[in-house]
């Protein structure tokens, strides 16, 4: 994995709100269903995913910022203090891990041909005689975690304003019924801490499942933010002389009142229709007036029209 900085190409003393637009500009374009025909697009898209896991997670980015995690958020080996896996001092013996004195257990290593600096490291280490095994098990396994799982989900608008949850299915025929959290945007990874594959070794923790959101193209909406917008058609007699028009909105149908006389292109707001938004409330409905005719014509609207303009033409 690159560095993330690297992969949503913003600095490391850029914002969260700069972070946060980098990755939505990354997601737009390389979209798997915006870029069928392209392989790549689909690494790009996982790989801006997994950088704004760490940056746009505050603790998770200090930690990579400090060198404790690397740029998939596994820990990084810190390895023992000092220039050399045993600290400094080279081959002659020396400081080892925490300061610990090779040499000054048993009279130096000269004592028992170096056999004594290396019993009482490990007996330093490992927690007394007899117990190195157990303890390089420990280290080898403590910090050993489960490989991560990923699924994309396929959510519809309908799915994001509901309570029910929603079904995710992993490659490993896992499957996982999740709450979909208030304000989730198209592109988002949730992470389901633990959820993930067993660990190796004893001790060790479960790795995480990774879900992606795709957000499910819906036939009458289009989303702006957490407001949606749509075209509502209205009938010419509606139109002038105003009355109920019924909007289908994502919780069912109401009606909206239409003043008389009202053109296309009047654009009538429904407020907390939208979307849910992070901390709670909703986004609104922009519906935009579409006058259409009947799918009939109608012989006194012909009529009508004829009459106004023949004396003009006359």
């Amino acid at each position: 994995m690159r560095d993330p900085y690297a992969v949503l190409g913003v600095a490391k003393s850029a914002s969260e709100k700069d972070i946060k637009s980098a990755f939505r500009q990354l997601a737009k374009k390389y979209h798997p269903d915006a870029n069928a025909n392209d392989a790549s697009a689909s690494a790009r898209f996982n790989e801006a995913n997994q950088a704004y896991e760490i940056l746009g997670d505050k603790d998770k980015r200090a930690q990579f910022d400090r060198g404790e995690i690397d740029g998939e958020g596994k820990p990084k080996y810190q390895g023992f203090p000092g220039q050399g896996p045993f600290g400094g001092g080279g081959a002659g013996g020396g400081r080892g891990p925490a300061g610990f004195d090779f040499r000054s257990q048993r009279g130096g290593a000269a004592d028992d041909g170096g056999e004594g600096m290396f019993s009482d490291f490990f007996e330093q280490a490992f927690g007394g005689r007899g117990g190195g095994r157990a303890g390089f098990s420990q280290a080898r396994t403590g910090q050993v975690k489960g490989e991560d799982i990923r699924a994309t989900l396929k959510v519809r608008l309908e799915d994001i304003v509901s309570k029910d949850k929603v079904e995710a299915i992993f490659p490993t025929g896992k499957r996982l019924a999740i709450n979909l959290p208030d304000g989730v945007e198209n592109g988002q990874v949730i992470r389901l801490r633990g959820q993930g594959q067993p660990a190796p070794f004893a001790g060790g923790t479960p790795g995480d499942a990774l879900v992606t959101i795709d957000y499910v193209a819906h036939p009458r909406f289009e989303v702006a933010g957490r407001d949606l917008t749509l075209d509502l058609p209205v009938p010419v007699e509606t139109a002038v002389l105003g009355g109920k028009v019924p909007v289908e909105t994502l919780d069912g149908r109401i009606s909206l009142s239409l003043a008389p006389w009202s053109n296309s292109g009047r654009t009538l707001r429904l407020k907390g229709k939208g979307l849910t938004r992070t901390g709670g409330g909703r986004g609104d409905i922009l519906a935009n007036i579409r006058i259409v005719l009947p799918k009939d014509p109608d012989p006194s609207l012909v009529e009508f029209f004829r009459a106004k303009v023949e004396p003009a033409e006359g």
